[in-house]
C-alpha cells in the first residue's frame, strides 16, 4: 500500500488489480497448455520504497508485515511463486521471504546493485545474499540480479557458495547508473548484440544460471539476442 496515495487507489482496488492480473496470466497459460515446456505463474513484488534510492532502512519484522498483505492476496490465486525484484536491502528481503514462507509460496529474491557492484545500502552482494540465507534458513528458492548492467557486477562474481545461489539475471541494457537513469528523458537502450555477448560470458563463468531477461532499456531486440546466444550454448 506504499504507493496507494500516488495511484489514487484504495486497498480493495489494489487487491483486485493483483487478483485480476493473475487471472489474466492464468488464462494465457490455459490457452497455451500444449506448450512444450511448463508455464510457471510468477507474481512480481517490488520494494516498499524507491528501488533507485531507498528512502529509509526497513526492519525485517516491518517488511514481513508490509509484504504479507500483497503476498497473502497472491496466495489466494493460481500463482506458483513470487519474485521480489529490485530489492535494495537485505532486511527487507528477509521480511518478504518470511511472509512468503508463511503463505507457502516459493520466493525468489533479486537484488539491484550500483555501478560498484554493491547494493544501494553499500552492502556487498555476497554479504546480502548470505544474510538473507542465514536469517531465513535458506528460504529463498534462488537469487537474481536485476536493474544493473553486467559490467556493474561481473567483477564481484566468483565461484563462492553465495554466487552459486544466483540463478537468474535481468540486466539493464544501459550502462548508466541509477541516478543517471532517473534523470533520462529518453531511456538508453544500449547495444542488444553486445548485451547478449555479455550474458554469454556470464553464463560461461556461471553455468548454473538458468533464468534470463532484461530490465531498463531492454526490449524484444535484446531478449531475442539473449535467446539466440543461450540456445547456441545449449545446443553446442
Amino acid at each position: 500500500m506504499h504507493w496507494a496515495t500516488d495511484l489514487v487507489a484504495s486497498e480493495d482496488e489494489i487487491r483486485q488489480a493483483n487478483i485480476d492480473s493473475v487471472a489474466f496470466a492464468a488464462g494465457l497459460r490455459n490457452e497455451f497448455a500444449t506448450n512444450e515446456q511448463p508455464i510457471v505463474l510468477n507474481a512480481l513484488i517490488g520494494p516498499r520504497g524507491d528501488a533507485y534510492a531507498p528512502e529509509s532502512d526497513i526492519a525485517a519484522a516491518e517488511a514481513e508485515k508490509y509484504h504479507a498483505q500483497q503476498i497473502g492476496w497472491l496466495a489466494e490465486t493460481e500463482v506458483d511463486m513470487v519474485s521480489a525484484l529490485t530489492f535494495t536491502q537485505a532486511n527487507e528481503a528477509i521480511g518478504a521471504v518470511r511472509a512468503a514462507k508463511t503463505f507457502g509460496l516459493p520466493i525468489v529474491v533479486s537484488f539491484t546493485v550500483e555501478t560498484n557492484g554493491k547494493l544501494p545500502t553499500w552492502q556487498s552482494l555476497g554479504d546480502a545474499i548470505q544474510q538473507v540465507d542465514g536469517a531465513t534458513d535458506n528460504g529463498v528458492a534462488y537469487f537474481m540480479v536485476n536493474c544493473a548492467h553486467p559490467e556493474h557486477f561481473s567483477g564481484v562474481i566468483d565461484d563462492s557458495p553465495w554466487a552459486r545461489r544466483i540463478r537468474g539475471l535481468r540486466c539493464n541494457a544501459s550502462r548508466l547508473s541509477h541516478a543517471e537513469l532517473d534523470e533520462c528523458d529518453v531511456l538508453d537502450d544500449g547495444n542488444p548484440v553486445e548485451l547478449a555477448k555479455q550474458y554469454a560470458e556470464l553464463k560461461e563463468r556461471m553455468p548454473w544460471l538458468n533464468v534470463f531477461g532484461g530490465c531498463c532499456g531492454s526490449d524484444l531486440r535484446h531478449i531475442t539476442e539473449i535467446a539466440k546466444v543461450m540456445t547456441a550454448n545449449r545446443d553446442a
